[in-house]
């Protein structure tokens, strides 16, 4: 592989406006692309075959009217209470949003308080009606009976007196028919009045069922509307959310304030921001400081963006094709910008180095290519691994997310290995300062300088921090080790969940409507659970509602459930939408509880009502994410280490560096989960980060954490080891090579994590909230992985093992091909005398 990359290297060198045409070619079709056929980008989260999609897609079928997707807007008046001026305004305001193309309906707070608060009233009138028709009914049949019995009374006196049947019924007709006239009249109350009080027990039914449950709130201050979408919250676009927006405001003018919950406010168009610029600038600095020249530090990050453009624009391209999340191209962003950066400055720093020791230029290139590229290929390969790999758990949106981030990291290997290369032809000497470059001219002009040259690489392998890790490799080990646990503690307190309106910076827009709304509602009115009831066949309307209540006593019944209410009924009186309202927020704990038990409650529901229900919208589709995403963690994280310990088994050629790199990986996971639960669930530093209302990690992180930090952390262990390899392989003692190759790789790889940390870190103030924990758990996994883990553990170990780190048995070793990570066959290793071969066989 190296002697091919090698010639890659001098190809792309010869015919540089070849390869820079061709880069230039691909990136004018994938701008097109991206601007000719990019979609909407969504948060949508759902699982296709879970209860959740399914009956959605039932609602969707059944009941058009009710299967869009639905947001609040939370109207807050200036004043102690709401003038009659700002209730018209938010009225008006209302009516205007139903008119939109892409608004079902709309739930207005007053009116609907209205008819609530006049419920209670109808209910208790009603009740008093009832009570009034039932004394009356009592009295009129007290009466009629009374009559019954004196009419019975004379026609047996008329019998006794010996009166023939036809002269009683001539005197005692008229008083007959009157009396049945009077208990058809009576029958008829009778059945007007239970039919009254059928009507009124499903009144109160209804008033019970809405117990707990208000549109403005008691002290008048505050008031929630619905609004009703045609699609789903997801496929509303950037231009619908603005719309809605910009419309509620017009309600300023009555000196009330509307707030849009997040479903509406949020805004995920931008991928970009000013923390996300400063990151790239932190790593051009350090570009700069180790480089020495603005030509070559901008170089990689010239490389970066190349690789970026087309790997985030090919993402957008199919925007419109696949069901993509926001997350998407802002993961593909990212690593194509931190391994852009990295993947081009090992090849560039390794090229730079070889023309100060006075290499010509063509053969450095090619040379830099088949060594540090070699090394970049693999490192890229295991990265595109542990992405691709995100599409065995079987979740569509992790699929695309792993998908896009890994074809963005294979264009940054295929920009490294090309276009780097023809660049560095037409950059030439200047890559290099004319300081420097004098500084090496009058250095290789000394005839003792390969001499000189040899004991200052003996001293900096035996000094600085390699030295000292080597010098004491148990307390290296141990002091590693400890850190690292110390640092996973938290881990065991680890609570997933997808983020809600609570989690977002507390001057944004819908964190403020989601304040109001659990101050003046509840925090449950924030993420109300949909609950789908399908009814028995045949049932009369008021048979029809009376198991819809029967249904909502069941769900009202459940633990921290504040209200259940019957919503939408279809025409054929099969379908029945149903309202939970819990009591806390929908990302707390208790709400997947109440999630978990109302659907523990189908089987006694089916028994006793006949009704079969299942759960579906926003909240328990979230519910539903975390679980599938918690449960895929293990196979994933299996699947991922034991492909990477086959490709690193394959580049090493060892035993003990695959389980040393594995083992250390999980370490690094482990502290890195310990690290997000402190500062995201716990609040640990909160100001620091920007972390003002602390809770669940988000639910995705940890799988997308394991396939980013497992394979960027095996990039630093290829580059860190493959030194070491190539000095074993050149005629060094085991443990020698060990801090010559660290001594060789630990400039670039300090230089390679700062860069990587700082461009992670510029996503930790994103304005994207989702992605702040995920750049925070990256940037945090790879300054440990790198400078713990890589740069400490490792050479520690490495050193204590000695010839038996690189032990692989004979017969795997015959049919393991060998891929020449080192590029040993690219020139000649330095012979090994009988003396070294004795020692490193006794090391």
């Amino acid at each position: 592989m190296a002697l091919l990359l090698y010639r890659l290297g001098k190809f792309s060198y010869r015919h540089r406006w070849l390869v820079i045409s061709a880069w230039l070619a691909v990136l004018v079709g994938v701008a097109g692309s991206a601007a000719a056929f990019h979609g909407t980008l969504s948060n949508n989260f759902q699982i296709p075959g879970t209860e959740t999609q399914q009956m959605a897609d039932k609602l969707k079928k059944e009941l058009p009217s009710s299967s869009g997707g639905s947001a609040s807007i939370v109207f807050e008046a200036n004043d102690a209470r709401f003038s009659q001026a700002g209730k018209d305004a938010v009225s008006a305001v209302l009516a205007k949003l139903k008119t939109l193309p892409d608004v079902q309906g709309t739930v207005d707070p007053f009116t609907t308080q209205a008819q609530l608060d006049k419920a209670a009233a109808d209910v208790a009138a009603g009740q008093q009606q009832a009570a009034d028709a039932k004394a009356q009914l009592d009295q009129s049949a007290s009466e009629l009976a009374a009559g019954k019995a004196r009419l019975a009374a004379a026609e047996q006196q008329m019998a006794a007196a010996g009166l023939p049947a036809a002269a009683i019924e001539a005197q005692l007709g008229q008083q007959k028919a009157a009396a049945a006239a009077g208990q058809a009249k009576l029958d008829a109350g009778t059945r007007e009045l239970a039919a009254g009080n059928e009507k009124l027990e499903l009144g109160k039914r209804q008033l019970d069922a809405s117990q707990g449950l208000r549109f403005v709130s008691e002290d008048g201050k505050a008031a929630i509307a619905q609004v009703q979408f045609k699609t789903s919250i997801n496929g509303l676009t950037p231009d619908i959310r603005r719309e809605v927006q910009d419309l509620v405001k017009e309600v300023s003018a009555a000196n009330v304030t509307a707030l849009p919950s997040k479903e509406i406010s949020e805004d995920i168009s931008e991928l970009f921001g000013t923390a996300e610029i400063i990151g790239i600038a932190v790593a051009a600095l350090v570009l700069i400081l180790m480089l020495g020249t603005f030509i070559a530090a901008g170089l990689p990050l010239l490389m970066a963006i190349v690789g970026v453009a087309a790997g985030v624009g090919g993402t957008i391209a199919l925007s419109s094709a696949v069901d993509m999340s926001s997350i998407s191209p802002m993961l593909a962003l990212m690593l194509g910008l931190a391994v852009g950066i990295d993947y081009s400055l090992f090849i560039v720093n390794r090229h730079r180095g070889q023309l100060l020791a006075g290499m010509d230029a063509e053969e450095s290139v090619a040379l830099a290519t088949g060594t540090s590229g070699n090394a970049v290929l693999f490192a890229g390969l295991t990265v595109i691994i542990a992405l691709a790999a995100l599409v065995v758990p079987g979740l569509p949106f992790l699929a695309v997310m792993g998908l896009s981030a890994a074809a963005t990291v294979a264009v940054a290997v295929a920009v490294a290995l090309t276009l780097t290369p023809a660049v560095l032809s037409l950059v030439g000497r200047k890559l290099i300062s004319r300081r420097a470059w004098a500084r090496a001219q009058e250095h290789n002009a000394d005839p003792s300088h390969g001499y000189q040259d040899s004991a200052k690489e003996e001293y900096r392998s035996t000094h600085g921090w390699g030295g000292l890790v080597t010098n004491h490799p148990w307390l290296a080990l141990l002091a590693g080790v400890v850190l690292l646990g110390v640092m996973a503690l938290p881990a065991g307190q680890l609570r997933l969940a997808l983020p809600d309106a609570s989690s977002q910076p507390v001057a944004s827009q819908a964190f403020q409507a989601y304040d109001v709304t659990r101050r003046s509602f509840g925090e449950g009115m924030t993420g109300p659970i949909i609950v789908v009831g399908d009814l028995p066949e045949g049932l009369s309307e008021a048979e029809a509602k009376a198991r819809q209540f029967d249904v909502a006593d069941i769900l009202r019944g459940t633990e921290n459930v504040t209200a259940a209410v019957p919503l939408a009924l279809s025409q054929d009186r099969r379908t029945a939408v149903f309202q939970v309202i819990p009591k806390e927020g929908p990302a707390s704990a208790s709400t997947v509880r109440v999630v978990s038990e109302l659907r523990a409650e189908k089987p006694r529901i089916q028994d006793s009502t006949g009704v079969s229900i299942g759960l579906t919208g926003q909240t328990a589709g979230n519910v539903d994410v975390s679980t599938k995403l918690g449960d895929a963690l293990p196979p994933y994280l299996a699947i991922v280490v034991g492909l990477s310990l086959l490709l690193l088994l394959l580049v090493f050629r060892s035993m003990w560096v695959p389980l040393l790199a594995t083992g250390g990986f999980l370490l690094s996971l482990a502290a890195s989960f310990g690290a997000v639960v402190a500062v995201y669930q716990w609040g640990w530093l909160g100001p620091v980060f920007g972390v003002e209302n602390p809770g669940a990690v988000l639910s995705f992180l940890p799988i997308i954490l394991i396939g980013v930090l497992f394979g960027l952390a095996m990039d630093y262990q290829v580059f860190i080891t493959s030194g070491m390899r190539e000095s074993y392989m050149h005629g060094e003692t085991a443990r020698h090579a060990v801090r010559t190759g660290f001594s060789h790789a630990a400039a670039v790889v300090t230089a390679a994590a700062i860069i990587m940390v700082s461009v992670f870190s510029g996503f930790i103030f994103s304005h994207l909230n989702m992605v702040r924990p995920l750049g925070f758990a990256m940037a945090f996994g790879v300054l440990i992985d790198a400078f713990v883990v890589r740069m400490t553990i490792v050479p520690a170990v490495m050193y204590l093992l000695g010839g038996k780190a690189w032990w692989l048995p004979g017969w795997l070793e015959r049919i393991l091909p060998d891929v020449d990570v080192e590029g040993a066959r690219l020139r000649q290793p330095a012979p090994v005398s009988s003396e070294q071969r004795g020692v490193t066989s006794r090391l």
